[in-house]
């Protein structure tokens, strides 16, 4: 996959119903706020209402991975585009060179991938704890 231009908008397709996908969200759109020039902007494809013409399988394929969409309707998905993410925020940027040494990418995919095999997991804990607050 592509690079993202860093000077065109990327929408984060996100899932709000995962608990730690709302967590990591509300921390990058926090630190987008401080940045308005990083050009990110934040769909919820958890609501119903977010994308009415988004046939079901896709909703399902987006909700499955994390996404980013850029202005042309093309997405990244995956570590890529975490590393499209990163690339606007302050603080992240660092995480965003790494990626660029030999191989890192695709080492950053794999612990994706794998990351995403205990997701179910980790979501109950975080719905749990939730819950106890």
């Amino acid at each position: 996959m592509s690079k993202a231009r860093e000077d065109e908008q990327l929408t984060v397709l996100y899932d709000g119903a995962c608990p730690l996908c709302r967590r990591e969200i509300l921390h990058v759109k926090n630190l987008a706020q401080h940045r308005p020039e990083s050009g990110l902007c934040f769909l919820d494809l958890s609501r119903m209402d977010a994308e009415p013409l988004l046939p079901s399988t896709e909703r399902s394929m987006l909700l499955a991975r994390f996404h980013v969409q850029r202005p042309d309707g093309s997405k990244i998905s995956g570590a890529a585009a975490f590393v499209a993410m990163w690339r606007r925020l302050p603080g992240w940027r660092w995480l965003a060179k790494l990626s660029d040494l030999p191989g890192m990418l695709v080492l950053m995919e794999w612990v994706y991938r794998a990351f995403l095999r205990v997701r179910p997991a980790l979501q109950a804990i975080a719905r749990r704890l939730d819950k106890s607050k």
